[in-house]
């Protein structure tokens, strides 16, 4: 099969979807990989890396896109690159199909095969893709909060664990997955004052074993969220629905319960964000101000890290990779119920529940599309 590599063009994108290792995975196992010039550089890797693992490394994106049976990529296509979605390709990359109808629509045209990162499941029921960078982005989210506290970025100008005879600060978490974790554990550690939100208690139960006496959990309700919010000077907001649109759980009203100069870090904005007001940034503007709240939304968080990033990635998508590549999609998804679960749109059917209830859109079980 010909797998290929090509270079992101999302803006501030520096992650690889394939390492030089990857490619010698895949080129001992029979097939051909096709790198773009130029992809792994913000990862660190260069091209010579690339053909001293056996990849092919070709100048134009056009030709890797036109080539490819199987595509790895890390960032959903950007419009830019819509027209080299076709009949015929696979594409395995994050999608987070629900905050867009306009690339949902795009693939569903195109005929292509869009497995998704972020909905593939392990047989433990975990989101074995998502995790990684969920890792990532909830300990990136508490050093970005932290900088954009300070006065001059608009923030309060509160140090996160404060200083001997002055309290630290006051970090909200809410839900309780794997960015929450990550988050609370870097607050805690920097002696944050933390409350957690989740809807499990027995998730809260977890917290309240393994975490420390400066975190603080709470069952979420809007009562505690309104309360929670009113105490806060950094609030990180990741709840998830895997493969949907995130809940808008702080509406625009609640921000005036909120003191002035507090920041929200919407890691969910990926799947449309779990705050009224966000909207996506990036890490060129990550900010933006609505009623004295300092937002932060960028789409993209780990792309910020991508040596850390690409290596946590990639540790996680090659046996996957490895499998489509090796079966096919057909075959692929038929024998592996963790694929099947990524399956998104294939053939222009949605085959993921989550994706047709965002757009109102006919869902199809991908059993059924590739009977």
């Amino acid at each position: 099969m010909n797998v290929a590599v090509v270079k992101e063009v999302k803006a501030d994108e520096n992650r690889v979807a394939l390492i030089p290792s990857g490619v010698e995975t895949l080129r001992d196992r029979g097939h051909r990989v096709l790198v773009e010039a130029g992809a792994g550089l913000g990862s660190g890797f260069s091209d010579e890396a690339y053909r001293e693992a056996g990849a092919e490394v070709v100048p134009a994106a056009e030709e890797v896109w036109g080539t490819a049976d199987l595509l790895l990529k890390v960032k959903e296509p950007q419009s830019e690159e819509f027209e080299f979605l076709r009949e015929g390709l696979t594409l395995f990359t994050y999608f987070h199909f629900a905050a867009s109808e306009a690339l949902t629509q795009a693939v569903m045209k195109s005929r292509c095969v869009a497995i998704a990162y972020e909905t593939i499941r392990d047989e433990r029921g975990q989101l074995p893709l998502l995790t990684p960078m969920s890792e990532v982005a909830g300990r990136m989210a508490i050093q970005q909060g932290a900088k954009y506290l300070e006065k001059a970025h608009g923030g309060r100008g509160i140090l996160l664990g404060g200083v001997p005879g002055v309290p630290p600060a006051t970090v909200v978490v809410v839900g309780a997955g794997v960015v929450g974790m990550n988050a609370t554990k870097m607050a805690a550690g920097l002696g944050s004052l933390v409350y957690v939100l989740d809807v499990n208690l027995e998730r809260l139960r977890y917290y309240s074993d393994v975490m420390p006496p400066n975190v603080i959990t709470m069952m979420s309700n809007k009562a505690n969220l309104r309360r929670a919010l009113a105490d806060a000077d950094l609030v990180i907001s990741s709840v998830l629905i895997p493969g949907g649109k995130a809940p808008k759980l702080i509406t625009r009203e609640m921000l005036a319960l909120m003191k002035p100069g507090a920041v929200i870090v919407d890691v969910a904005i990926d799947q449309g964000g779990s705050t009224e007001t966000s909207r996506p940034t990036t890490h060129r503007n990550p900010i933006y101000d609505v009623d004295g709240i300092v937002h932060y939304c960028v789409t993209n968080m780990p792309g910020a890290m991508p040596m850390t990033s690409t290596l946590a990635l990639t540790n996680a998508t090659l046996n996957y990779a490895v499998a489509i590549a090796d079966e096919g999609f057909q075959t692929a998804l038929q024998r592996h119920p963790s694929i099947a679960a990524g399956a998104n749109i294939v053939l222009g059917q949605i085959t993921h529940r989550g994706v047709a209830a965002a757009f109102n859109l006919p869902f199809m079980p991908v059993e059924e599309v590739l009977k």
